[in-house]
């Protein structure tokens, strides 16, 4: 049995859960990311009274409110659900068809690809390369680095410990190259730094709107796709015993985690941790099915960073700390923790 199939069987049967647990679990989640983020809507230089919001929300108006909420907040708010369910379920991706416990998409160097490109075509190509770019980009640069990773990585994908040496190396290759080109940014170095740190001060509807064609489109993928993602899950042996073209699914639906990633990555810019942590802790609620801990992990990621999000606007207020600051914080001791029980 492989280190990642271990580990699952691990957590999985510590304690036995009825089967309707996990998405018990799912639908307090969805209602927790909802929660917080109609929380956060009040919070601000500008408090906004919760029945405030809801009379704002379902009779918009030109009052300060509604304004402040419809276009600054909700937005954002949106984006940030958004976000984090597209780098959880995109962790759980990588994690299953490479059955390694620390594919994510910041381990294997997708998120640095994909930021390495978007800040080369803002500084070289500024007035030739809009936003609605940025997601193709990101794309060809996540395809990128995640190639070279899987590539050094070797056959089978079988070594945690390889995968993520690999991961590291092609990320701070990429986050050389990133700071190389940062240099002769100029002025827009504070904005670029600000972004490679992750945040989400200043979206808006058009950011939103050019991460939702990746996002929603690529979330309802992965639930279409959930029987070949079982059968990679089990192995290749398995999976082709049962009639699975393991190549096509493997890179179909690694190119699908990388879309994901992109979407994000071109909005929200490099989001640590959020990949590698979610689904593990999908799996210690009980998630034993490929369904189950999708949706798990869907529904955890959005409250992830939708609370990451809060805590970047308020811990410092007025001023704002980078997202990827508060999802580190979290993620770090989950990481650390991983490393320690495959060692064990």
């Amino acid at each position: 049995m492989s280190n990642f199939q271990t580990l699952s069987a691990n957590r999985c049967g510590a304690a036995r859960r009825p089967k309707a647990a996990p998405y018990l679990f799912a639908a307090g989640t969805a209602a927790a990311a909802l929660a917080v983020g109609l929380f956060g809507l009040g919070i601000g230089a500008q408090p906004i009274p919760f029945s405030e919001i809801i009379r704002v929300i379902w009779l918009p108006d030109d009052s300060v409110s509604s304004i402040i909420l419809w276009e600054l907040r909700l937005p954002r708010m949106i984006i940030a659900l958004l976000a984090g369910a597209g780098l959880a379920v995109a962790g759980y991706l990588l994690q299953s068809i490479t059955r390694n416990p620390l594919a994510s998409p910041s381990l294997t160097g997708v998120t640095s690809g994909a930021a390495m490109f978007v800040v080369l075509a803002f500084v070289c190509l500024p007035h030739m390369i809009t936003p609605f770019y940025y997601p193709f980009l990101a794309l060809l640069g996540g395809t990128a680095a995640a190639s070279i990773t899987l590539f050094l990585s070797g056959p089978g994908l079988s070594s945690p410990l390889r995968l993520a040496l690999a991961g590291v190396s092609v990320s701070f290759l990429a986050a050389s190259v990133t700071t190389l080109t940062l240099l002769s940014a100029g002025p827009q170095t504070g904005t670029l730094l600000f972004w490679l740190s992750g945040g989400l001060q200043g979206r808006s509807w058009t950011q939103l709107a050019i991460m939702l064609p990746w996002v929603v489109p690529g979330l309802a993928c992965v639930f279409v796709c959930l029987r070949p993602l079982t059968l990679l899950s089990l192995g290749d042996e398995v999976a082709q015993a049962m009639g699975a073209n393991v190549r096509l699914w493997r890179t179909l639906l690694a190119l699908l985690a990388i879309c994901l990633s992109a979407g994000v990555v071109s909005v929200a810019g490099p989001i640590a941790f959020v990949g590698l942590c979610v689904p593990h802790m999908a799996r210690m609620l009980g998630a034993r099915t490929t369904g189950t801990a999708a949706t798990l992990s869907l529904t955890l990621g959005a409250l992830l960073l939708v609370s990451a999000d809060l805590f970047a606007r308020t811990l410092a207020a007025p001023r704002e700390l980078p997202i990827g600051m508060i999802t580190a914080l979290i993620g770090g001791p989950i990481f650390l923790a991983i490393i320690y029980r495959q060692k064990a």
